[in-house]
């Protein structure tokens, strides 16, 4: 524990790294708690800008030279998802802590060298979506406890890709920060609907049901060429996937990557039982009651405890900026987070052994396995 702020470095000055990370941590309100040390990019020029722009301290165009720097407490790894595992555990060998934007690996073998690497030398790993962070959600947990449906039949969750990171802010522009090219989320390893999206609604119907036991799917890639600023680009990653988990007793769930059509609110379930049903945040077709939410607009992610009552709430990935102040409490003040890396490798290992069993045509016994956050 340390009553110093926390030095972060931010690895990658893209979309997520710009909006999830530069544009929260730069701000007065988080200064005692943390500061912007230093920021990498390997396009040329792009560091230089971020840093410029968000008063980060240092600019590299390496990672090496960023872990290398001694004020780097702990890194948000903004980088594509096929980085992540090289990336971690150059981290962790470097003795810096984690904050991993989803999704954690790409394997779940990945993730396990990773967490088991930062135990050896104490440092401390956080992994988004911190789903479960969400009084809505703590509060789902609770009731599905206490039986509120009974006993539960089945459930869906999931999200469609569509032409979400072609329109984003930041790839409309002509300078190095507004110019992102957002190519990887359709290529192997990492890209698709299922480690892109999907794995917002995974982190919160496993962390109110608990682990899944098994899987199996179908799976492929529709779309073959995307265009981004006036080019084209081949995609080779699964956009279309369906998942059936088994959560044992027989009851089963429905996860969909697809690149359209969804049918249940995003990042939350639809869960049916023999006593009702939860459909996004409608329980038994009324809005659910849970801490703050007379106060929230609707919007769940308002009161996250970093995020609630400050100019966070109002600003684009606030859950994102949520979750590297989990970290941050957890290395200033010993406080773990509900947001852990072991929940973030179950998803996945579903979503591994989903296209596992796509391939095979043979169902997937899971892995790996985590704690559920207590419901309040």
């Amino acid at each position: 524990m340390s009553a110093k702020p926390v030095g972060i470095g931010v690895v990658g000055a893209g979309s997520i790294g710009i909006r999830g990370a530069l544009a929260h941590l730069c701000l007065p309100d988080v200064q005692e708690k943390s500061r912007l040390v230093a920021v990498c990019d390997p396009v040329a020029g792009r560091a230089q800008a971020a840093a410029n722009k968000y008063g980060v301290l240092r600019a590299y165009d390496t990672y090496e030279e960023l872990l290398a720097d001694a004020e780097v407490d702990a890194v948000i790894l903004c980088s594509p998802i096929g980085l992540h595992y090289e990336q971690g555990l150059a981290a962790v060998r470097a003795g810096k802590h984690i904050h991993f934007n989803k999704t954690m690996t790409v394997t779940a073998d990945e993730a396990t060298e990773v967490i088991n690497e930062a135990e050896k030398r104490g440092l401390k790993i956080v992994a988004s979506p911190g789903q479960m962070l969400r009084p809505s959600n703590l509060r789902l947990r609770k009731m599905i406890q206490d039986g509120a449906l009974g006993r539960i039949a089945w459930a869906v969750t999931g999200a469609a890709f569509g032409a979400y990171h072609e329109k984003e802010g930041v790839r409309s522009g002509s300078d190095v920060l507004s110019n992102v090219n957002p190519s990887w989320y359709w290529r192997k390893p990492g890209g698709g609907p299922l480690y892109d999206m999907s794995v917002y609604g995974l982190h919160t119907l496993t962390g109110l049901l608990g682990p899944a036991k098994r899987v199996t799917a179908m799976s492929g890639t529709a779309i073959t060429e995307r265009e981004w600023n006036g080019q084209m680009y081949p995609c080779d990653a699964d956009d279309n996937s369906l998942l059936t988990l088994d959560f044992g007793n027989n009851l089963f769930a429905m996860v969909h990557g697809t690149f359209a059509g969804s049918v249940s609110a995003f990042g939350q379930p639809s869960i049916f039982g023999e006593r009702g049903s939860i459909v996004g945040l409608d329980v038994q077709g009324k809005r659910l009651d849970y801490p703050g939410s007379d106060r929230d607009n609707g919007n769940p992610i308002r009161l996250l405890p970093h995020v609630d009552g400050t100019v966070h709430a109002d600003m684009e990935e606030a859950h994102v900026f949520e979750d590297t102040m989990q970290l941050v409490r957890w290395v200033r003040e010993g406080i773990p987070s509900n947001a852990t890396a072991e929940h973030a490798r179950h998803v996945v290992d579903i979503i591994e052994a989903g296209y596992r069993a796509s391939e095979t045509g043979t169902v997937q016994t899971l892995t790996t396995t985590f704690t559920a956050p207590e419901g309040e």
